[in-house]
């Protein structure tokens, strides 16, 4: 089954409060499935991974066998063509299962601007304007209280 996917990670800060945004389609254009929450603390980098991760687990699920994964992160799309060399300690094991997880179906990845995948980015900053806003009423002290 051929599978159009879109992803995206946002955070709030870098680490911050983060979220993730993915949305998978039918050959047709037809929506398959969305991804829209927050994943806790991360940096922006780390947040775009676990998109393409858990938008991958999904897709596998679906039955994938061939399509195009459209993202925005440039650093992410390079460490995976082999372009560029993973540096960090937080991110190699990010790296090593999104990896894994691609050798499973023959998927091309693509970068591309917000605008080739808005829909995952609207899912993303939706799920991280939640968090955020959980994060300001956790803080919150009522009274003198905590």
């Amino acid at each position: 089954m051929y599978l159009d996917i879109q992803v995206d990670g946002a955070s709030h800060g870098n680490p911050g409060p983060a979220a993730i945004g993915a949305v998978i389609k039918d050959r047709q254009g037809r929506v398959l499935a969305t991804i829209s929450r927050a994943i806790g603390e991360a940096t922006n980098n780390q947040a775009e991974y676990r998109a393409l991760i858990e938008a991958l687990k999904e897709a596998l699920g679906l039955g994938v066998t061939s399509g195009t994964i459209r993202l925005d992160s440039e650093l992410a799309m390079r460490q995976l063509s082999g372009q560029y060399r993973v540096k960090s300690p937080s991110i190699r094991p990010l790296y090593v299962e999104a990896a894994s997880l691609l050798e499973k179906a023959s998927l091309k990845l693509v970068q591309v601007g917000h605008e080739g995948n808005h829909e995952a980015h609207a899912l993303a900053q939706a799920a991280l304007r939640g968090a955020c806003r959980m994060k300001q009423w956790k803080n919150r002290t009522v009274g003198g209280y905590d």
